[in-house]
């Protein structure tokens, strides 16, 4: 772990905030619209974080969350509703609109980097604390007195913490490892992600199951589009021309009818190892984590960061809970609240994987696993009931909170529109 520095300045907040990421910038967002004191501190460069390309496939929730806080301008404005969604195998395909299914609900196609713009942008035009190139080293996490930041800069003395900074930042390691529980599983399979300057060859995501592999088509913009190939994990991107991709792509989306892959310069080529990891819980007395830093999930169904999201929806309630009603029941029952939702999250990605990556040659069942994906993909195409289930799932279920946007406690019985 990285020293810390020596006499270094001190800063007193509420709320410290590690990673400006969705979770991270969302939590600052949120906090200063209910006058809540905060700074975030992030290693990377504000370019940097702006520009770095992840998922692209925002929940409906998500929308309606961000548009009622006055998030969602742009993103309503530049990006595009995606309702269905095509599987193929064996040359087959079909078309499914999960919609239909599900309250009429879509997604939205905007690419994380474009909600990452948004919020700081919000951010930095409320007058917020971003401490850009701001390395945390570490975080004292003390059960008795307030935890404190110790970053590169100085020390940030906070009433509580929110670890945003992903699987590999700062946060957890700081904590007593036998304060948590964590599953893990690795899946033993690879996706070369990939990054392409070509307009998308569909008008919806393509999941296709081959025997060579997996392949994905997911819509990012009207002139970049994300590939997805399943390899194995001695690949090296040295095995990977880009001639080979294309060539790979176009074999594994082959179907009968006529159908041509839209071609392109590969802007962003790197490898995904496919994982799962959770950590209960997911605080640790003043300490909350959030996104990465509690949980990874596949690509599969595009889940990640609209966790993340909803982790940092639920923390906030806790605090605006803490701070205005003196009542810190919701922040001791944040990990309560979190996990159910991570968790039949990962049970859906789980699933994906098992309909859309191929088994290992030469393994003993590979033939009968196949069989089985063929079948559960046939049932996905012909049962109502499969297809709707799927909608619930890929859509993501909605997030009750007890406040709303304008500070009116929902959880009061005499409030209008209360959950109950």
């Amino acid at each position: 772990m990285p020293q810390r520095r020596m006499n270094t300045t001190v800063t007193r907040t509420q709320v410290g905030i590690i990673g400006a990421g969705p979770a991270g910038l969302l939590v600052g967002n949120l906090l200063l619209q209910a006058g809540v004191d905060c700074i975030i501190v992030e290693q990377q460069s504000r370019d940097y974080i702006e520009h770095r390309t992840r998922a692209g496939l925002i929940e409906h929730w998500v929308v309606d969350f961000l548009r009622s806080y006055g998030l969602a301008d742009r993103l309503l404005r530049e990006g595009r509703t995606q309702s269905s969604c095509e599987f193929r195998y064996h040359k087959r395909r079909f078309s499914l609109t999960y919609s239909s299914l599900y309250g009429d609900r879509t997604h939205y196609v905007y690419p994380q980097q474009e909600l990452v713009k948004d919020l700081v942008a919000s951010f930095l035009n409320a007058g917020g604390d971003l401490r850009f190139e701001t390395s945390a080293l570490d975080v004292s996490a003390p059960t008795t007195i307030t935890p404190a930041i110790h970053t590169s800069t100085g020390d940030i003395v906070c009433d509580l913490v929110a670890g945003c900074d992903g699987f590999y930042g700062i946060t957890r390691p700081s904590l007593p490892a036998s304060a948590f529980t964590t599953f893990e599983k690795e899946q033993g399979f690879r996706w070369l992600a990939l990054l392409a300057a070509a307009p998308p060859s569909t008008d919806q995501p393509i999941y296709a199951l081959h025997e060579h592999g997996f392949a994905g088509h997911m819509l990012r913009s009207s002139t970049v589009s994300r590939f997805y190939l399943q390899c194995l994990t001695n690949d090296s991107i040295d095995d990977w021309p880009d001639e080979r991709i294309w060539l790979e792509l176009e074999t594994r989306f082959t179907v009968e009818e006529p159908w041509s892959l839209t071609r392109g310069p590969i802007i962003e080529k790197n490898f995904l190892d496919l994982r799962s990891f959770v950590c209960e819980p997911m605080q640790y007395g003043q300490v909350y984590l959030a996104g990465d830093a509690a949980h990874i999930i596949s690509p599969a169904g595009g889940k990640g960061m609209n966790l993340a999201l909803a982790d940092a929806a639920v923390f906030v309630e806790g605090v605006r809970a803490f701070y205005e009603h003196n009542d810190d029941t919701k922040l001791l029952s944040y990990s309560q609240r979190c996990l159910p939702r991570i968790w039949r999250a990962q049970e859906f990605s789980q699933w994906m994987l098992s309909i859309m990556l191929s088994p290992t040659p030469g393994q003993p069942d590979a033939a009968f696993m196949h069989q089985l994906q063929i079948a559960r993909l046939e049932r996905l195409r012909s049962s109502r009931t499969a297809a709707a289930s799927f909608a619930q799932n890929y859509i993501g279920y909605d997030l009750v909170l007890g406040f709303s946007a304008d500070g009116a406690d929902l959880s009061s019985p005499d409030t209008p529109g209360a959950p109950v």
